[in-house]
């Protein structure tokens, strides 16, 4: 599913952009401060960020370049209560994708991630590989070592969430968010059944359980 980082230190703005998202089908993340912004846009997965200016310990213009720096070529839709003309050349400058002034119409704001998502995906791999599996993300195809595998929606979905974070912990809660869209059950076992689906399909050394943590793809 496609998850949008909202980020401003104003509760009703992240409320209001929120319900905007879902009601467009995609998941919402918002945060109210620009650390918590970086943590959350460098863990990856996310496809776009609603970034405000105005943040309380770090501006928006200091965690877009901080992104950027780091090679982050996340879409980043600025919102900011300023109207100078500076401020939205330095926000382009540092790297913004679009840039909205507050007061802002949701309409107009979501029809700006629409076509952000779209530019998006346009430029997006159509595949991707690490070691011998290869999953083509448009016709949702797995092979291995050129063998296609057969796959169901909900395993490839959750090789692709493995595959996009090879190296990188992933924990039960994370899984069930991303891949079923559901909140984290202690008493589920869903993930652990689905990784045993994977592993006699991809390949049983490619997913490692992390003990007390999760799985990670090698």
């Amino acid at each position: 599913m496609t998850r949008i980082l909202i980020v401003d230190d104003e509760p009703h703005i992240v409320s209001l952009v929120s319900r905007a998202v879902h009601a467009e089908g995609y998941e919402a993340v918002g945060v109210d401060d620009g650390p918590d912004a970086l943590e959350v846009a460098l863990a990856g997965d996310i496809d776009l960020i609603v970034l405000d200016v105005g943040l309380p310990t770090m501006d928006g213009f200091d965690v877009l370049r901080q992104l950027r720096g780091a090679g982050q070529t996340t879409p980043v839709i600025m919102l900011t209560a300023r109207s100078g003309t500076h401020d939205t050349i330095e926000g382009l400058d540092a790297g913004a994708s679009d840039y909205v002034p507050k007061p802002f119409a949701v309409a107009e704001l979501m029809a700006r991630v629409r076509s952000r998502l779209r530019d998006s995906a346009a430029n997006a791999p159509t595949s991707l590989t690490r070691g011998d599996v290869t999953l083509d993300i448009l016709a949702r195809r797995a092979t291995v070592a050129g063998r296609e595998v057969e796959l169901s929606s909900r395993e490839f979905a959750l090789a692709e969430q493995f595959v996009r974070n090879a190296g990188d912990v992933l924990t039960r809660e994370v899984l069930l968010s991303r891949v079923w869209g559901l909140d984290f059950d202690p008493g589920s076992n869903v993930v652990d059944v689905y990784v045993r689906y994977l592993r006699a399909k991809l390949g049983a050394d490619h997913i490692v359980t992390v003990r007390g943590e999760g799985y990670l793809w090698e």
